[in-house]
This record gives C-alpha cells, sequence and structure tokens, in this order.
C-alpha cells in the first residue's frame, strides 16, 4: 500500500472545525453557570422589580444543584439517542439537530425568568450536547485521514477546555445583574451559526459508502484530502494501513449491516469493546474533573477568598495548555500509555488535594488542584473521545459511542449533583474534613482505570 500521507484541503479543516463546535459548547455548558452563581442565584442582591426581566433567580444550594445536573440528564438521552439519529439520518443531521437543541434551549435559559424555564432550557442544551458530543467524534474519525485521526481526535478536548475558558473569561466580565444572561445567549448564537454553515458542509464519505452511495463518497473525499486522485486504484486515507485477509480489515469490510445497542449484548465479538469504552468513559468523569468545573469557586472560597473565580480561570487555561501535548504525543505514544499517564498523576494529585484541603494548605490544594487538571488534560480528557471509533467494527461504533456517551452523562450527573452533599456528609460540618471526598475521587478512579486496563486492546 502506498506511504503517501494525506492531510486536510482548507475546506476540510473548515469541515473539522464546524464538527467542534458541538464539542465547544459541550465545554462551555460545563461551566456556564459557574462564575455567575453568586448572581443568578441571589446571593450577591435581591432582584431588581423595575427590570422587564428579573436581574436574579433565588434558590437554594440544592435547587442549584438540580438546574447544574439536569444538563446532564439531559444529555444522557441525546447520547442514548444519537447513535440511531446518525446511523439513519447521516452524521451532519444529527448535528444540525445537536445544535437545534442547544441554540434554543441556550435561548430559553437566556431569557428564562424563573426557574422552570431555566431548568428546560438547560435540559434542551444538554439534549443537543449529548447528541453532538456522541456524533462528533465519529464525524472526525470518518473524515481524518488514518497518519493523523489520533491528533485530529485530540481536537475534541481541545475544543471543550475552550469552551469552558470562554464561558470562564464571559463570566468574570458578565457577572453583573444586567449582563449575565448575555453569556448564554451567546452560546445560542454560536449555534445558529453553526446551523447556517451547515448546508456548505458534505456528509462523511464512510457514511455515504457504508449506504451505497459510492458516487457522493468520492465527491466528499475530493473536497476533504489533498490527494492526486480520489480513485479506488489509490490508498484510501480513511483507511488503516493494515495486512490483507486481518480480522479487522476483515471486520470492517463486511458490509453495510449495522450493529444495534442490543446488538452490543447479544454478540459476544462487542463484549469487550463495551466494556473498554463503558469504563473509560467511565473514568473520565468519575475522576471528579467536573466537580471541580462545576464547583471551583466554591471549593476555592474556603481557602482563597475572593481569589476563587480567577483561580478557576487559571484552572481552564492550565487546562488548554495541557491539551496540546497529546495532539503531538498520541500516534507517537500510544492511547493506553498515555491514558495511564495522566490517571497516575491524576490519583496521586487527588490524594494530594484531600489531604491538603484537610490540613488548610492552601498553597498545596492549589498546586495539587493544578496537577491534577494538568494530568487530566493528558491523557483521561482526549484518549476516551479517540478509542471510541478504534476497538470495534465500523458497524458498530455508532451503538458502542451512544452506550459510551451514555455511561459518560450518568457518571457526570451523579458527580455534579452528589458533589456538594457527598462533600457536607464526609466532613460533618468539619472545614478540616471537606477534602475527603477526594479521597472517594481517587478511590474510583483507581477502579475503573485498572479495567479499562485489563480489557482494552488496539485492534490489530
Amino acid at each position: 500500500m502506498s506511504s503517501t500521507k494525506s492531510t486536510f484541503t482548507p475546506y476540510g479543516w473548515l469541515v473539522c472545525n464546524w464538527v467542534l463546535i458541538v464539542s465547544f459548547q459541550y465545554g462551555y455548558h460545563i461551566s456556564a453557570l459557574n462564575q455567575i452563581q453568586a448572581i443568578l442565584t441571589c446571593r450577591a442582591g435581591p432582584p431588581h422589580p423595575s427590570h422587564r426581566l428579573p436581574t436574579c433567580i433565588p434558590m437554594s444550594d440544592a435547587t442549584f444543584s438540580l438546574v447544574t445536573s439536569v444538563f446532564t440528564v439531559g444529555g444522557f438521552l441525546g447520547s442514548s439517542t444519537a447513535g440511531a439519529v446518525m446511523e439513519r439520518l447521516g452524521r451532519k443531521p444529527a448535528l444540525q439537530i445537536s445544535a437545534v437543541f442547544v441554540a434554543v434551549g441556550s435561548g430559553l435559559m437566556g431569557i428564562a425568568p424563573s426557574t422552570f424555564l431555566l431548568l428546560l432550557g438547560r435540559f434542551l442544551t444538554g439534549c443537543g450536547a449529548g447528541i453532538g458530543l456522541c456524533v462528533g467524534p465519529v464525524f472526525l474519525a470518518e473524515i481524518a485521514p488514518s497518519n493523523i485521526r489520533g491528533s485530529v481526535g485530540v481536537l475534541t478536548q481541545l475544543a471543550i477546555v475552550l469552551g469552558i475558558m470562554i464561558t470562564q473569561v464571559l463570566g468574570l466580565r458578565m457577572a453583573t445583574p444586567t449582563l449575565w444572561r448575555l453569556v448564554l445567549l451567546f452560546s445560542s448564537a454560536a449555534s445558529v451559526v453553526q446551523i447556517c454553515l451547515g448546508r456548505f458542509i458534505v456528509e462523511t464519505p464512510v457514511w455515504l459508502k457504508q449506504y451505497g452511495k459510492s458516487e457522493d463518497s468520492l465527491v466528499a473525499r475530493r473536497f476533504l484530502f489533498q490527494e492526486p486522485d480520489s480513485s479506488d486504484s489509490v490508498e484510501d486515507p480513511l483507511l488503516d494501513e493494515i495486512p490483507q485477509g486481518s480480522q479487522r480489515e476483515l471486520d470492517d469490510r463486511r458490509g453495510p449491516t449495522t450493529a444495534f445497542i442490543s446488538d452490543l449484548l447479544k454478540n459476544a465479538e462487542f463484549h469487550r469493546p463495551l466494556v473498554v469504552v463503558s469504563s473509560v468513559m467511565i473514568a473520565q468523569q468519575i475522576s471528579g474533573i467536573n466537580a471541580i468545573l462545576y464547583y471551583s469557586n466554591d471549593i476555592f472560597s474556603r481557602v482563597l477568598s475572593d481569589a476563587g473565580p480567577y483561580v478557576s480561570l487559571g484552572i481552564t487555561l492550565v487546562n488548554i495548555l495541557m491539551t496540546f501535548p497529546p495532539i503531538f504525543l498520541i500516534d507517537r505514544v500510544g492511547r493506553k500509555p498515555l491514558f495511564l499517564a495522566s490517571v497516575a498523576g491524576a490519583f496521586i494529585s487527588l490524594v494530594l488535594t484531600g489531604y491538603s484541603l484537610n490540613m488548610g494548605m492552601t498553597i498545596v490544594s492549589s498546586a495539587s488542584i493544578l496537577i491534577f487538571v494538568m494530568s487530566f488534560a493528558i491523557g483521561l480528557g482526549p484518549v476516551p473521545f479517540i478509542i471510541l471509533s478504534e476497538v470495534a467494527p465500523s458497524r458498530a461504533v455508532s451503538a458502542l459511542s451512544s452506550v459510551a456517551l451514555s455511561m459518560n452523562w450518568i457518571s457526570n450527573f451523579i458527580v455534579g449533583f452528589a458533589f456538594l452533599p457527598l462533600r457536607n456528609k464526609l466532613s460533618g460540618g468539619d472545614p478540616t474534613k471537606e477534602g475527603r471526598v477526594f479521597f472517594v475521587f481517587a478511590g474510583l478512579l483507581f477502579l475503573f482505570s485498572s479495567i479499562f486496563s485489563r480489557s482494552y486492546r488496539a485492534r490489530t
């Protein structure tokens, strides 16, 4: 097979960035309420009745936790249906549907006069993010040339952390009674732009070919790749270089038969991939990363006082910077070694965070949180999204993605909803025991990463 290395055309990079908007939106809404929490919940002052829309919405900690975590309920429902949607309609229509949900949901949150409409908007936004986060990595894997597929896959995590950073920056500037709604309306506007650009985006060549649209697939490849000839006689940039007659080749070329979620349980061929993708997604969330992103202001307000919002922004900046190394390492070092190195750093830093918070060691607790975020960014963040399309035959990718992202959202919900009550329960109201919750995260991370390590095998 030819050793020619393929790459995207300028249009191919445009399509790649269009797809990444959905990952950006997921990251954006992970942290959208963090910086504006005090203003939104009326902790900074009562609402001003003279305004057409209330300047804040009174909420208890429990109600705010519900508003925060209902995003993950919507995300679970979106991800659990995304597999069927992207198989029947295509990858591109599925992402368009995702953008519609986010546009409507964010818009409702931006104009919400009450908790109910805020809940509904965040739920719809979660539905859109769930569909997008499931379809986006598959779309990227199906358009990326094999020699840069890992690096392109890391861009999903980069888009997520960029979304988190943008919402943190906007929150710092707009956390006022009259401007906080613009943080939410910005997201709605971004999805409207994505919807409008969608008419110029091609479907993935893999999906087109799988459903018998070979001519359309060839046209899409000509738009996406810098190849001298897109005919079948030339190396297909979407195919890995694998020996003829290998099991992977036989699996991936059986035909358009699609595996559904029920098939994953019935067919022994899919059992190991199912364990791999489920355990790696649960490990990503059960590490506690989103608890830190959701509640970093609350966590650090007890040790850093008014500096909490700026530390939150610092965490986000570190997250972004440490997402770049995997872009260059993922295809050189390998998925599993990078993931396990990330887990080791995250485990040690979680234990150190818990100890230092209990001891009131301000500098150590801040540094250990930053080390945790750095460790997460190099492996726990990007690797789960990359291996979704690599551990099973292509006909099972959509079903596996739905299950894996559903596990991700369920874990996300549990962590987001239970963090504050669990912290309070374990500490018993004693500030010197509030770090205990991080020991729980460390133990669970070790458990699920061990399951992944024992089950994961690169397909050859």
